[in-house]
């Protein structure tokens, strides 16, 4: 969205391993897109916030680099404010004299503070020479033209003040708002309630227009006027004054409240956010606090660093950016991770944080503590194939240490916990009817794992087996067989310390078949299952593994219920079961993430090259109707198959559309204008095309990216990226699909 999109996708032909067969190298070549990491612009936001009940109404930076707001009580200043850390405004005693003025109006000239108050434009620059008395002394709009020419307003009045002209005094039969000065022509253009008007400062002449619409800001953008009004904008030819094209209403949001011009964009302030109009015609829409204090937009300014300075009724929000590579940000969320998310060597959320502030949350347990690791730890896996980092490695082992005990602190051989906590703390615990005490007096684990679990344990040490070449290699290996050897014994169930299957981790023929064949868990359970027996069998060499896989595809469907086409999941019919029924109401993300974990071991150890290529199709049909989300991990994981299409464009996109800011802030985009909204359907997309990732909610990759608002818990919780972000990024690196970083030529 907010970002130069400044890479290209060069093709060249990459060498696939097998996994199939360790000793069987290049086993097939394929030309596979690469994107090369170059640097892009990043953006993200640094706040300050204002809480005194004086109105602010300008901002602006000038050529040293201060930041400077007006406030009916006089200047302020920024206070501290970094990146997830807000600052505020204080007042500017910088300068004693300005703080006993009555400053009514800021502006720039030259890249330099000039300022209005009751008497006069003056300035703390060219030595304070400048010094232009008026006799407007309500005056509160200002307005630099060249050479040292102000024009400057109360609203009613005009005063042309100069170094060497004569000065000039006129009215406007109209509320005056804002006055522009357009430097080719030298005219200064005056926007009203109802009217526009030009003044010539080498003639002083002023010529009016009046208007039909409320109008409510302007801006210059080349040869053009652009109005804006409660209900979009227009613009308006400055030599006819007529309009030019016809009202734009198809935008974010219509009651525009200001409108600037920055390096040949226009920006546009509103009552519900900022937004940018792009090249091709679309927007960048900056809503909640993700990137402002305050919804309510009072004004908008270009930093001289080129951050953009957006002012709200609260305070001001600068949009900074950056230049990075998609490196220096993985780089950025790996001491994101490590700094506040790793509970107990699990990839955990901060929660109950007030409003944002990182530093007043705590790590929370989760149902998925062992899903979200293991995709973590998957993604630290692929960054140590890579890398040869020590510091992954470190990682690695860390969170392996917390996967291996979900399996020891509770009494069920080959049964993996949801989590584990000290006890004592089961009543203030999520979900605390789930935890039960282990043999330990210390600890207390999280019963009733799921199926999203048990295909994430099998995920990620199926890839620790297959990529590490030290004691880890075993210790996963080891896992596998413990927990197959589970499931297998138990007729192909998660027995929990009940002794009855949980609710989710099922996988015998007599739940899975009992689903109609549309509905999407008889696909998910028959695809997860093949693809970790055939991950047990790759790495133990037990044919126990391999009998039951073959059992369930030849006696009991699971081939043909993994290869249902994804355009052909659906509801249950009116006659079906209720659970089928409850199953199938609409589109399931978490079998999405659920399939998609899974097709490594799907696909990478497929029994045979027929299976190989039947499981290859099935992977390309789910990810054709995955499209739309453009999901990054998806996207990148849909390479394992070795296809040249996957659209790596739109996982980049995703990679760089992410916000550095993680903090689950509202949202909102429902009531946008310049959507393109569509029928409600299964699978609950709602627009046409999905917006870009920091336009939305945090959410993990089993979320249903065409959920437009969030509403509620306004900054009380911070993602980590270990899965969210990482894992699609490191396993791009390790595919060969995303280069390492390159210097921009």
């Amino acid at each position: 969205m907010k970002k130069i999109n400044q890479y290209c996708i060069l093709m060249i032909s990459l060498l696939v391993v097998s996994c199939n067969n360790p000793d069987k190298e290049k086993e097939q070549t394929s030309s596979m897109p690469i994107y090369e990491d170059i640097p892009y612009l990043q953006d993200y936001s640094i706040k300050y916030n204002w809480t005194q009940d004086q109105d602010i109404s300008k901002v602006y930076m000038d050529r040293n680099g201060v930041i400077q707001v007006l406030s009916t009580d006089g200047l302020l200043r920024t206070h501290d404010g970094q990146f997830l850390y807000p600052g505020t405004l204080l007042k500017d005693k910088t300068y004693r004299p300005l703080t006993d003025k009555q400053i009514s109006g800021l502006t720039l000239y030259e890249n330099q503070f000039v300022y209005l108050d009751d008497k006069a434009v003056f300035s703390n620059a060219w030595a304070g020479s400048l010094y232009l008395s008026h006799n407007l002394p309500k005056a509160h709009i200002l307005a630099a033209g060249s050479n040292f020419d102000f024009l400057i307003s109360d609203g009613k009045s005009l005063q042309f003040l100069s170094k060497d002209k004569a000065p000039w005094e006129g009215a406007i039969d109209d509320r005056l708002l804002d006055i522009r000065y357009h430097a080719d022509q030298k005219t200064f253009w005056i926007l009203g309630a109802h009217s526009i008007s030009s003044f010539d400062a080498t003639t002083s002449t002023l010529k009016t227009t009046q208007q039909e619409q409320q109008l409510t800001a302007l801006a210059l953008q080349g040869d053009h006027l652009v109005i804006g009004t409660s209900n979009g904008y227009f613009e308006l030819n400055p030599k006819t004054v007529t309009k030019v094209g016809p009202l734009q209403n198809k935008l974010p949001v219509t009651d525009i409240t200001y409108i600037e011009t920055i390096d040949d964009h226009l920006w546009f302030g509103s009552s519900e956010g900022a937004f940018k109009l792009r090249d091709d015609g679309k927007f960048d829409y900056y809503y909640g606090k993700r990137w402002l204090p305050n919804n309510h937009v009072k004004h908008i300014s270009k930093g001289n660093d080129n951050s953009i300075l957006i002012l709200t009724d609260t305070g001001l929000g600068q949009i900074v950016f950056e230049e990075m590579t998609l490196f220096d940000k993985a780089e950025y969320y790996e001491k994101q991770v490590r700094d506040r998310h790793i509970r107990l060597g699990f990839n955990a959320s901060l929660v109950d944080m007030d409003n944002g502030n990182i530093d007043t949350g705590r790590l929370s347990d989760s149902d998925n503590d062992g899903l979200w690791t293991t995709m973590y730890l998957a993604g630290e896996v692929f960054r140590y194939a890579v890398t040869q980092s020590d510091d992954a490695l470190q990682n690695c082992r860390e969170s392996m240490e917390a996967m291996e005990r979900l399996f020891s602190i509770n009494p069920v051989p080959g049964f993996p916990s949801r989590s584990f906590e000290r006890s004592g703390y089961i009543e203030k615990l999520h979900d605390p009817d789930r935890w039960q005490h282990s043999n330990d007096p210390e600890w207390d684990w999280k019963s009733t794992t799921s199926s999203d679990e048990a295909i994430g344990h099998i995920f990620a040490y199926g890839v620790m087996a297959e990529l590490m070449d030290n004691d880890l290699k075993d210790r996963a290996i080891t896992l596998i067989d413990t927990l197959m050897s589970h499931i297998v014994r138990n007729d192909l169930y998660m027995v929990d310390y009940d002794g009855k299957p949980t609710t989710w981790g099922k996988w015998n023929p007599d739940y899975v078949n009992a689903r109609p064949k549309m509905v999407g868990d008889r696909k998910i359970n028959s695809s997860n299952i093949i693809g970790m027996l055939q991950t047990a069998y790759h790495f133990t060499g037990k044919e126990k593994y391999k009998e039951k896989a073959f059992d369930l595809m030849n006696n009991h469907g699971y081939l043909e219920n993994l290869m249902w086409p994804m355009k052909d999941v659906a509801p249950a019919p009116d006659d079906a079961d209720d659970w089928s029924k409850m199953l199938s109401e609409s589109w399931n993300h978490s079998d999405d993430e659920m399939y998609f974990v899974g097709y490594w071991g799907l696909y990478n150890y497929a029994f045979n090259d027929t299976l190989k290529t039947k499981f290859k199709a099935s992977i390309l049909d789910h990810w054709e109707i995955e499209r739309p989300e453009k999901e990054g991990a998806w996207n990148i994981m849909t390479a394992l198959t070795g296809t040249s299409e996957f659209d790596l464009d739109e996982a980049v996109w995703y990679l760089k559309e992410h916000p550095m800011d993680m903090v689950s802030w509202d949202v909102k985009n429902s009531h946008r204008k310049d959507l393109d909204f569509i029928a409600p359907n299964f699978r609950e997309q709602t627009t046409k095309e999905v917006l870009p990732p920091d336009e939305r909610k945090i959410q993990r990759h089993n979320g249903n990216m065409f959920r437009l608002d969030k509403i509620g818990n306004d900054g009380g919780e911070e993602y980590s990226a270990g899965d969210i972000w990482l894992l699609p990024y490191w396993m791009g690196r390790y595919l060969g699909v995303i280069s390492e970083p390159q210097p921009l030529d």
